[in-house]
């Protein structure tokens, strides 16, 4: 035995945003990467300079974290996001050859499940544009019920448009918020 380490060093180091038993997997793996593509400064405040590799195993970390989250994420599931998003368009789109009352009932039995349902995967999985669908859904009831209770006198016409409103702005929502600050945030 000698007095160094040979250039190996038995220690963990510890990368921040790796939360779950998926990520802390995917941790070790950058542990290793780091400590195979860098010397390991003494001073610990500089473990993490910017230097050309550190950025790279930073934005490997950062995709890391993406992972975990996207794997929590209700969209990544066909089955769930069927059920919570698809089917309720669906159902909007096929309630507008139904009449008034009927399609005013269907509608928000619709917004408030996709509503919820985006709240819900917004805690769960931190999607940017959930926590701005999700309130715009429940806030598409207030003009369901204009339009339903006959205070103004609308045809089809205002019924399709109110349609498109919704499942158009939910599109634009979903592209803004996501290109302006990433899919998890």
């Amino acid at each position: 035995m000698g007095d160094h380490a040979d250039r190996c060093l038995p220690g963990f180091l510890y990368l921040h945003r790796l939360q779950v038993d998926a990520a802390a997997e995917a941790g070790r793996l950058l542990r290793v990467l780091f400590l195979r593509l860098s010397s390991v400064p003494a001073d610990p405040s500089r473990a993490f300079a910017w230097d050309g590799c550190c950025f790279v195993l930073y934005r490997i970390a950062i995709m890391a974290n993406d992972m975990v989250q996207s794997s929590r994420d209700w969209l990544s599931s066909p089955r769930t996001s069927a059920s919570a998003w698809w089917i309720p368009k669906a159902v909007i789109v096929a309630a507008l050859f139904i009449p008034s009352p009927a399609r005013a009932g269907i509608w928000i039995i619709a917004l408030i499940w996709m509503g919820t349902a985006c709240i819900l995967n917004s805690r769960r999985c931190g999607r940017t544009h959930c926590r701005y669908t999700g309130p715009y859904y429940l806030m598409m009831i207030a003009p369901v019920l204009v339009l339903a209770s006959g205070v103004i006198s609308v045809d089809f016409y205002a019924w399709l448009s109110l349609a498109v409103l919704i499942l158009g702005g939910t599109v634009i929502i979903w592209w803004a918020t996501e290109r302006a600050w990433g899919k998890f945030s």
